[in-house]
């Protein structure tokens, strides 16, 4: 399995996305914030592999402190969960796991550790969110297997795969898992412009799998839905909220419209980490806008010309009511959303 992110005694490994398909380079991080300018700069990204790295990076960053006391080492823990929340805003699961290294912390110093026991608490905690990471990924995929069709031709937007995750994957999890199955006949990636994870990442991820896969632009989509040569769509998602909301990668509303346009089964995959119960609907997830050069320059190519103004949000909002069903790791949530993502968290049995 395409190892992600790495914790080891020297610092956070991670294989630099940016680079790939044409190398696979990976980028070892030494300090809290050389992991906190991989998350924002792409090195590493993926709302999961996000949540990853910063619960890696807040471990690393108190491995090399100094502090001798827990008040003083409680307030440098602080400033780099503070760090690493001001990377990207949208992925919910980044959020999540800084609260859960908050968590861990408190545990520690309400029994009375010392800074050395906490940091191994700390190590420890960011690790086991990497494990669960994966595991949750295998589990959602089983999931997801059993709703696919026989010899499905499956269209995916974005990269929801290992690559997005501490391993497996989310969409790519449910598309593995019903390939081992047999069940997959092919899978068509969105190009997903303007920063090309479906072209240089999903692709990459499927053709290493010896997972049959076509590349298509996202304006190939409709037509490809039309001539009835799509049967299953799957994505990931970012943050869900509370009514069943979805941002994903910008262009992931526009599939999810045509899939409901020409009746083709539009699934989101995501562990629970990225259900944000605290957010009510779709218009209450801050929306990322990044460099307005990711669209007017491939590479070191203009595209577009000077003067033309740029808008370049991240990710975009699929309404629920488009949304035939969330899979997770304990089963597929249907709508009323508000209802069935809530018996998750309450520990209901696997959903179907």
């Amino acid at each position: 399995m395409l190892p992600t992110i790495e914790w080891q005694s020297d610092g956070v490994v991670m294989v630099d996305q940016r680079k790939l398909p044409a190398r696979e380079v990976y980028v070892r991080c030494r300090t809290a914030p050389e992991v906190a300018r991989a998350i924002k700069t792409m090195v590493i990204r993926g709302a999961p592999a996000i949540g990853v790295a910063a619960a890696m990076g807040i471990a690393l960053g108190m491995q090399r402190s100094k502090a001798k006391g827990t008040r003083a080492y409680t307030v440098e823990f602080n400033r780099i969960c503070d760090l690493m929340a001001a990377t990207r805003p949208t992925a919910v699961n980044l959020f999540w796991a800084i609260e859960r290294m908050k968590r861990a912390l408190a545990e520690g110093v309400q029994a009375g550790e010392s800074v050395d026991e906490l940091t191994a608490r700390l190590v420890a905690e960011a690790q086991r969110i990497h494990d669960e990471d994966v595991a949750n990924c295998r589990a959602l995929g089983a999931h997801g297997a059993v709703v696919v069709p026989d010899g499905a031709r499956i269209l995916t937007h974005c990269n929801a795969g290992a690559l997005a995750t501490a391993g497996y994957g989310t969409a790519l999890g449910v598309i593995r898992a019903a390939a081992e199955r047999g069940k997959v006949a092919q899978v068509y990636a969105d190009e997903t412009r303007p920063f090309l994870q479906g072209a240089r990442l999903t692709a990459w991820e499927l053709v290493r799998d010896e997972i049959p896969t076509t590349v298509i632009t996202e304006s190939m989509a409709g037509p490809l839905m039309r001539q009835q040569g799509i049967d299953f769509i799957v994505v990931g998602a970012d943050r869900i909220a509370a009514n069943g909301d979805v941002a994903n990668k910008v262009g992931t509303y526009t599939v999810a419209v045509l899939a409901r346009e020409h009746g083709i089964p539009f699934y989101v995959a995501a562990p629970l980490s990225t259900i944000d119960l605290g957010t009510p609907d779709g218009s209450h997830i801050p929306i990322e806008q990044r460099d307005a050069r990711e669209v007017s320059h491939l590479g070191s190519v203009q595209l577009a010309p000077d003067g033309a103004g740029i808008w370049n949000p991240a990710f975009d909002v699929t309404p629920a009511a488009l949304v035939t069903g969330i899979i997770t790791e304990r089963g597929i949530a249907r709508a009323p959303y508000t209802d069935s993502l809530r018996q998750l968290f309450e520990g209901a049995p696997a959903l179907a």
